[in-house]
């Protein structure tokens, strides 16, 4: 998604198996976890491993709060979402953080896992825009989501810090068949339950990387062209 290397868009989902980025450290030399998950799988005789490769989690005690960038625009009684089109269509791979933990568990513990590498997540990967209206269905929110094209925003309500072309959607259909892995919580149960942790622990701030950023002046006046 950052697009670090010159690659033709890869369909979806992937699997375990599929091709790795040949760039190391794309986020910072403090950060490469195919470093790790080689360490964790070299000496399979001497010392199994597993590992998990986990979606973005969600929940309560989320250090990003992920969600709070929608919550707080419907406590704010805003009538309108306002996402790029691309940001709009775009798919990821989420997990809720007491599913992601069952995950976890189901493979320290279970001697099938020896020496496997397994994708963790939400069996049906949302669009963002779907990802909202669910929000928006538990918060029984009223407003509309708007899917407006680039060319017709501001910068400031455009995300161009990632490529959005390529979706992010892993097929977890390894971990279920071979772990017998299913969700504990359900994903409306997941989103209501963060909904309320966030609405109690509001962040001081949106992390850097978060996005839309709060800008209501900016979406009010796009606003005003589609209403």
């Amino acid at each position: 998604m950052i697009r670090l290397e010159n690659v033709p868009t890869i369909p979806v989902p992937f699997n375990e198996d599929g091709p790795l980025r040949t760039e190391l450290y794309p986020y910072g030399v403090d950060y490469e976890k195919q470093l790790v998950e080689n360490t964790v799988l070299s000496k399979p005789l001497q010392l199994p491993g597993t590992v998990l490769r986990l979606p973005m989690v969600y929940g309560e005690g989320d250090s990003s709060n992920r969600l709070y960038k929608y919550v707080k625009r419907m406590l704010d009684n805003r009538n309108a979402v306002i996402l790029d089109d691309l940001y709009a269509n775009w798919r990821g791979t989420r997990g809720h953080v007491e599913n992601v933990a069952h995950a976890i568990a189901l493979a320290a513990t279970n001697e099938v896992a020896k020496n496997r590498i397994y994708n963790v997540g939400e069996e049906v990967s949302l669009s963002e825009k779907e990802w909202v209206q669910l929000i928006a269905k538990v918060m029984k929110w009223d407003g509309k989501v708007h899917s407006i094209p680039r060319s017709d925003l501001p910068e400031q309500l455009i995300y161009s810090l990632l490529d959005l072309r390529q979706d992010w959607v892993v097929d977890t259909s390894c971990i279920r068949n071979e772990l017998n892995y299913s969700e504990l919580v359900s994903i409306e149960e997941a989103v209501s339950r963060t909904v309320d942790w966030e609405e109690n622990n509001p962040p001081k701030e949106l992390h850097p990387k978060d996005f839309p950023r709060f800008d209501y002046e900016s979406e009010d006046l796009v606003l005003t062209k589609i209403v």
